[in-house]
């Protein structure tokens, strides 16, 4: 099973991602706040990034989140495109705002603090 480098431009940050995994199964692997998981299913468009070098394999993807133009420029849903070379990525709009300012690993990790009462 090949395993490529991916570095993240917004944070120069890299990790080891096989094949047969995600670009966000990898991000995930880093055990870090700050990546952003939505459906995981290439429908919310929460994991939007663009591959400024390498090659990936993309599933299918919502064209609400991602646009035939938008892919021909190199825009994925990190959720749904998996290395076949090292990769060069820049993250996107939710994902950059969380990934370049390390806010929360999930929507429900979110969703929980907001329902903790203050003191």
């Amino acid at each position: 099973m090949p395993r490529y480098e991916i570095r993240i431009d917004n944070t120069g940050e890299t990790y080891v991602c096989a094949d047969t995994r995600t670009l966000l199964e990898g991000m995930e692997a880093l055990v870090r706040r700050g990546i952003p998981v939505g459906c995981r299913g290439g429908g919310c468009g929460v994991c939007k990034v663009r591959i400024e070098a390498g090659a990936v394999r993309t599933e299918k993807m919502s064209r609400r989140h991602v646009s035939l133009d938008d892919e021909a420029a190199g825009v994925v849903l990190a959720c749904r495109a998996y290395p076949m070379s090292d990769v060069q990525l820049k993250a996107l709009d939710t994902m950059a705002r969380c990934v370049e300012r390390g806010c929360t690993a999930s929507f429900l990790d979110a969703a929980r603090r907001a329902q903790r009462p203050t003191l």
